[in-house]
């Protein structure tokens, strides 16, 4: 088939049907293949990716209808052909009507856009309320109706991150403690930050809102069907930004009610913790778990990967009076604004446990061994 400018018609239909698929190719293509939204998981989500399709679809009618037009009439008016250019200067008829199909089509589009956005806004009648706060660099949640709170950090290991190991499926996209939510309940969240911008997003569910501190922000999301949904902060937060997952677990109503009743549980035994006397091996355990929160900054190896940061391997805090130590990892630095304050993000195990393993850590031999009464005592 020849495909040059002397295209016989049969063949300049032929080329422009290609011209079509391949303008096509994108709108039909799977979300599986990566050429499209995720698979909607929510409500939400569905009416999202339908007006997508919609709107995806108008666009390449028009630029289809438009460039198919302009290539035919440069293939078939052309100067060889014997044709001449038309000699005209106006016509009102032709500007009524490209101006008029233009706001007709935007109209239709606007029209579906609009039930979409409302709807997106409507948090009312919710079943479960969900506070969402973000934090340098992880997510707390807080079930306001079940009193039930905790934090959302990245669990993908430092290891794999230095490239000292292979990556895994779900690499900087795990965390140690998802969101969970039942499945076909209106869950409503309440969106808001501590210290920068964030933005809490799940592409799944079709939910995606500024964190913003000082203003709290809603959004909805009702999950079709059990699930893991991954999404990150959408917004740039700082050094650590890739490092933000979203982990949001969607489960039947009965295990559901199962979890809350496991992290009450939880909750009531980290507060018996306080009264208990821990043995150093033990804070050290714990508190080498808790120092991945602290090495984004002071690095994995008690080495800061950046001068603006100190080091945690020689530092005269780590090293200094333990008073000072403590109120520095709880109330934060006053010189240094970027050592946020960690007496609200820490239960008073942790913050025991991370003091005692930076004092006897990356060549540190101060021998404190810190007890969370010591700090309960501060609060």
């Amino acid at each position: 088939m020849s495909t040059s400018l002397t295209a016989s018609g049969p063949a300049v239909r032929v080329s422009l049907i290609s011209v079509v698929a391949l303008l096509l190719f994108p709108v039909l293509a799977s979300a599986e293949w990566g050429l499209n939204f995720q698979q909607p998981a929510s409500e939400l989500a569905h009416e999202v990716y339908s007006l997508h399709m919609l709107i995806m679809m108008i666009c390449v009618g028009i630029g289809v209808v438009v460039f198919g037009a302009m290539f035919w009439s440069i293939l078939m008016h052309r100067k060889s052909r014997g044709y001449k250019p038309a000699k005209f200067h106006e016509s009102t008829t032709v500007e009524i009507i490209w101006t008029a199909i233009p706001f007709l089509i935007l109209v239709g589009m606007a029209i579906p856009s609009t039930a979409t956005l409302l709807k997106m806004e409507d948090t009312k009648d919710a079943e479960v309320t969900i506070k969402i706060t973000g934090y340098q660099w992880k997510w707390q949640y807080e079930y306001l109706d079940q009193d039930v709170s905790f934090f959302s950090n990245l669990s993908t290991p430092r290891e794999q991150i230095a490239n000292k190991a292979d990556k895994g499926d779900n690499y900087l996209l795990e965390v140690d403690n998802p969101m969970v939510i039942p499945v076909g309940k209106k869950v409503r969240f309440l969106v808001t930050a501590n210290d920068v911008i964030h933005a809490w997003w799940v592409p799944q569910l079709g939910v995606k809102k500024d964190a913003i501190p000082g203003f709290i922000n809603e959004i909805w999301a009702r999950a079709d069907e059990p699930g893991t949904f991954r999404g990150q902060c959408a917004e740039l937060c700082g050094k650590d930004h890739g490092f933000m997952p979203v982990v949001v677990q969607a489960v039947a109503g009965d295990d559901y009610n199962k979890w809350l009743s496991a992290k009450k549980a939880e909750m009531v035994a980290s507060a018996a913790d306080v009264g208990k006397t821990w043995g150093k091996a033990e804070l050290m355990a714990r508190g080498e778990k808790v120092y991945q929160v602290c090495a984004a900054c002071h690095g994995a190896d008690g080495k800061a990967p950046a001068p603006i940061f100190p080091n945690m391997a020689g530092s005269a805090v780590a090293n200094g009076p333990l008073d000072a130590h403590i109120d520095m990892v709880m109330n934060g630095s006053k010189k240094n604004t970027m050592m946020a304050a960690y007496k609200g993000q820490m239960n008073d195990l942790d913050i025991a446990a991370v003091i005692t393993f930076e004092r006897n850590s990356f060549g540190n031999k101060a021998g404190d061994v810190v007890q969370p009464s010591q700090i309960k005592a501060r609060r």
